[in-house]
């Protein structure tokens, strides 16, 4: 078997543990290559830093997608994340079309917590939502779940697990994708995890791990990095979810026990062998027990 390919359209930060520092070592641990498609280059990401450099990188798009056609180069996977313009967002379905018949899973990153990022306009996300109707496999979050399906916030209610189904199943329109509705499980219930609609087997599952204390940049980067790695080398989607969930519990856990600035985000290197372990010792379980 060769090594499975990734294409990873995501921006680069060179500090601050996001997109493409997060996606690039977590696929390497798994033994997936990764083919980075930098939007953008940062000097640190945009949370809790000020003053960072940056440097727009739109105009490549287009010509590196020529070049990898000309170089005949294949792959098993696009995994896209966050998307600074309407251009880089029709450059990037461009790039899906190109090199089907290769799994697209886009992260539609627009919000959280209830609200839009302040660069997503409602152009933007309108274009966010095009660009997802494109995906095989989608991982929003509640906030951009209810973007997806231009529905108030107020209204997706995840307070059951029969609630999380039914959204679940709505974002897969009418069976077209899988949904990984991530962040959907009520936190009273002590567990972080997804709700997950296989629209091979029609089948909705939760992949639950314990909830650690704290918020950390970089943990849905990270969800959908192993997610995306577990899936091109074989994993279901129910137990791609599974083992992303358990690895981000796991990194979220350690992260909280360490002395660092929030602002650096989800401490994971330490940790990438574990990952590495569960993905060639265990294939049809996590492996973090």
């Amino acid at each position: 078997m060769s090594t499975p390919r990734v294409a990873a359209i995501h921006d680069l930060s060179g500090f601050g543990r996001c997109s493409l520092t997060i996606v690039m070592p977590a696929l390497s641990a798994m033994g997936v290559q990764c083919c980075p498609l930098p939007t953008a280059y940062l000097s640190t990401h945009t949370g809790g830093f000020t003053g960072n450099t940056f440097l727009d990188l739109t105009d490549q798009m287009a010509p590196v997608t020529a070049h990898w056609q000309a170089c005949r180069l294949t792959f098993d996977a696009v995994y896209t994340g966050f998307m600074g313009s309407r251009e880089q967002m029709a450059l990037t379905a461009d790039f899906i079309r190109a090199f089907r018949p290769c799994l697209a899973v886009v992260d539609p990153v627009m919000g959280d917590n209830g609200r839009a990022y302040r660069t997503y306009t409602p152009d933007m996300c309108r274009a966010m939502r095009r660009l997802a109707e494109d995906a095989d496999i989608v991982t929003p979050n509640r906030t951009e779940a209810a973007i997806l399906l231009d529905v108030p916030y107020a209204d997706l209610r995840l307070d059951t697990e029969a609630d999380c189904r039914r959204w679940a199943e709505a974002l897969s329109l009418g069976g077209r994708r899988s949904v990984v509705l991530t962040g959907a499980l009520p936190e009273s219930r002590g567990q972080a995890g997804a709700v997950c609609f296989d629209r091979a087997s029609g089948k909705t599952d939760i992949a639950a791990a314990p909830l650690a204390p704290g918020k950390f940049h970089g943990t849905g980067d990270l969800f959908a990095s192993v997610l995306t790695g577990a899936l091109v080398l074989g994993r279901s989607l129910a137990e791609a979810a599974q083992l992303a969930a358990d690895f981000t519990s796991l990194c979220a856990f350690h992260t909280g026990k360490q002395d660092i600035p929030a602002r650096e985000g989800i401490d994971f290197e330490p940790l990438l062998w574990r990952l590495g372990q569960a993905i060639s010792g265990q294939p049809r379980s996590s492996g973090f027990n």
